[in-house]
């Protein structure tokens, strides 16, 4: 039977081949840059979008892959076309794209720090997880704020999207022990709301969408395409602190991610937001972007759902 392949350091090999280092980088120390794209129609969306942000990591963790965006961006493509071909035509496909700093075999703390290491690349891929997702887009999903406070800007740049996230993980099991079906929505050192582990997190007030600023946040290119659908659809869009309080008393909330695109958020650390259900504003969006990629997202997902479920 065919098997999906993985490009890993220049070639495609089969997933059941492709394996890293027990003392490659990203294991030893987490130096791993990242960045994950998803078909529509098992087309790539937006992948120049997501391939120029990971060589922005890259140039800013000091990795050289050795490729141009242009090569890595026709790896990505051949890949999706081999990998797309082993689904259900109704299915859809996440591509990752992950570099790591590359083997570290004489790792020994800071004693082998001037070992000259040669990055590790990988492009992979997997069937999107809609069963994951229905029951969120059908109630909307609940967010805990946990004591796991988010990594200052002054260790590192949001606007790098990493693989050291431990602290996304030890919020999100504290956030499961309020709900098992919670995520963490992580504050910064001031108590202000910043995003979860794989998410924007934005709210509607009377109206104006409101994102949290970029000073502790990734600049997510799902959260510019809701910027583009706003400007479109005339609702205002607003950047500026939030907090706690603000979510609580919001009209609306919703994440938003490149795997599910838009989901509502209903209720922060017990208490209902707005209705307690998705709202209009939520509603509008991912209809305007259903029209924008050719596919009724919210019916993908609960089809996909459905069709997984019961295979």
């Amino acid at each position: 039977m065919p098997e999906s392949l993985v490009f890993l350091n220049g070639q495609m090999v089969p997933a059941s081949q492709a394996h890293l280092a027990i003392f490659d980088a990203g294991i030893v120390l987490g130096a791993t840059v990242t960045e994950m794209t998803r078909t529509f129609g098992q087309k790539l969306y937006r992948l120049d979008d997501h391939i120029d942000r990971l060589f922005r990591s890259l140039k800013y963790t000091r990795m050289d892959i050795g490729l141009s965006k242009e090569q890595l961006a026709a790896a990505s493509r051949d890949l999706v076309a081999h990998n797309a071909r082993l689904v259900d035509p109704a299915d859809e496909l996440g591509l990752i794209h992950f570099v790591t700093a590359g083997e570290f075999p004489v790792y020994a703390g800071s004693a082998g720090r001037a070992a000259r290491l040669t990055p590790t690349v990988c492009v992979h891929s997997f069937p999107m997880p809609f069963e994951y997702w229905v029951q969120k887009l059908e109630h909307g999903a609940h967010v805990v704020t946990p004591s796991i406070r988010h990594v200052p800007p002054q260790c590192y740049d949001p606007k790098m999207k990493y693989r050291s996230r431990m602290h996304y993980y030890l919020a999100d099991k504290e956030a499961q022990l309020v709900d098992p079906d919670a995520m963490a929505l992580l504050l910064d050192l001031q108590g202000n709301v910043t995003e979860t582990g794989g998410s924007n997190f934005l709210i509607v007030e009377n109206g104006t969408i409101v994102s949290p600023t970029l000073v502790n946040t990734l600049p997510g290119i799902s959260r510019a395409m809701v910027i583009e659908l706003a400007g479109k659809l005339g609702i205002h869009f607003e950047v500026r602190d939030i907090q706690v309080h603000s979510v609580i008393n919001a009209d609306e909330a919703f994440t938003t991610s490149t795997p599910y695109c838009l989901l509502p958020v209903t209720k922060i650390n017990g208490l209902p937001i707005g209705d307690g259900r998705p709202g209009p504003i939520f509603a509008r969006l991912l209809a305007a972007w259903s029209e924008a990629v050719g596919v009724d997202i919210a019916r993908q997902i609960r089809d996909g759902a459905a069709r997984r479920t019961n295979a």
